[in-house]
């Protein structure tokens, strides 16, 4: 079956689709997989350095479930959304354990891989085998949306499944590797969410929402909600032979398995917070100003605080969770982007004396 929608898609991707990334110069299924996984909630132009390094360092996915965890996250480091890459990890040991290796080829044997829901499974079931799935990403839901003049948001649950069954219905069955390329290009590079290239376009002449005459109407928008703001302060204790004091974060939560500073609430009296949780005792120093970093649901306002080692209890001992780091040094462990940049600060900062 190949509608006119399909048609006209095929035809332009064809002339201006993206052929050339990285990802698309085989089928091996993992880095396909590897690739979708990057490009969830990121673009392509981020995810390309980022793939390039990490397929370096895990060229197949046996490579990758014998990796630590700490290596992983480490070439993962600023790429955000952490959870895909422990995700990847986990999925990756499954593949080994359970599929010899192998990806699987079955849809419901791709979603029940950890990090991968129907939409991904089915793109990397196109891509890797040519097989008939539909997509719907968040590219696809604005194309469909505006060519179609649905309504509402697609997080709403009969909005979704009305654009689930739209996109089964356009998804042709044969060059279904194509289709799924060009509709995925047609949302990255015309159908865009502020500034769409309606002229341009290889589907405006039945377009609902071009006819309408106000395509950023579609999709409609998520009910706005007020961002709060949450306050940390990170303490940047520094030890002996220029050492700095990290920790492993919790597996789960924001930056997760991830390495960090100590945290106290902002209002906390660091030396006093220091003696009872780390049993150290520490001399603070002035505050840096405050860093902003923002995630998806929340921003969190960070207070760097530098404290010097003046003593030890012994109750904080260099474990798998914690490590005094040499900043000028680093080895492979992952951080978070707040934690790395603060890291090359202190590289280039006076050393506080005693």
């Amino acid at each position: 079956m190949t509608d006119r929608f399909s048609e006209a898609l095929l035809k332009w991707y064809d002339r201006h689709g993206r052929k050339d990334l990285p990802w698309q110069r085989g089928r091996d299924p993992y880095a396909i997989w590897v690739s979708e996984i990057m490009l969830q909630q990121t673009q392509v132009g981020t995810v390309i350095p980022y793939y390039t390094r990490f397929m370096r360092r895990f060229p197949d996915v046996g490579r990758l479930a014998r990796a630590p965890i700490d290596t992983v996250l480490h070439h993962w480091t600023g790429l955000g959304y952490y959870a895909r890459a422990r995700n990847l990890h986990r999925a990756a040991q499954i593949v080994v354990a359970e599929h010899g290796g192998k990806f699987p080829c079955d849809l419901d044997a791709v979603c029940a891989l950890p990090g991968i829901g129907r939409s991904t499974a089915a793109a990397i079931l196109a891509f890797a085998f040519n097989k008939r799935h539909p997509i719907l990403d968040g590219n696809v839901k604005r194309v469909l949306a505006r060519y179609h003049g649905v309504a509402g948001w697609p997080g709403e649950r009969a909005v979704e499944t009305r654009l689930w069954a739209l996109a089964g219905r356009h998804t042709p069955t044969r060059r279904v590797r194509a289709y799924t390329q060009a509709i995925m290009d047609l949302g990255a590079t015309l159908c865009t969410r502020s500034h769409p290239d309606c002229d341009h376009c290889p589907v405006r002449a039945a377009c609902v929402a071009r006819r309408q005459g106000d395509p950023s109407a579609y999709p409609g928008k998520a009910p706005r909600k007020r961002v709060p703001v949450r306050q940390v302060a990170m303490l940047m204790i520094q030890g002996p032979r220029r050492r700095v004091l990290l920790q492993r974060r919790p597996p789960s939560g924001i930056w997760g398995g991830l390495w960090g500073f100590p945290e106290c609430a902002a209002e906390n009296d660091v030396e006093r917070w220091c003696r009872e949780a780390l049993g150290l005792r520490v001399a603070a120093r002035t505050a840096w100003p405050v860093l902003r970093h923002s995630f998806s649901h929340f921003r969190l306002d960070i207070t760097p605080v530098p404290a010097l080692l003046t003593g030890a209890s012994g109750k904080l001992m260099e474990n798998g969770d914690a490590v005094w780091y040499n900043p000028f040094s680093p080895d492979a462990r992952g951080l978070a982007a707040p934690v790395k940049k603060l890291l090359q600060q202190l590289r280039k900062a006076p050393w506080p004396e005693s």
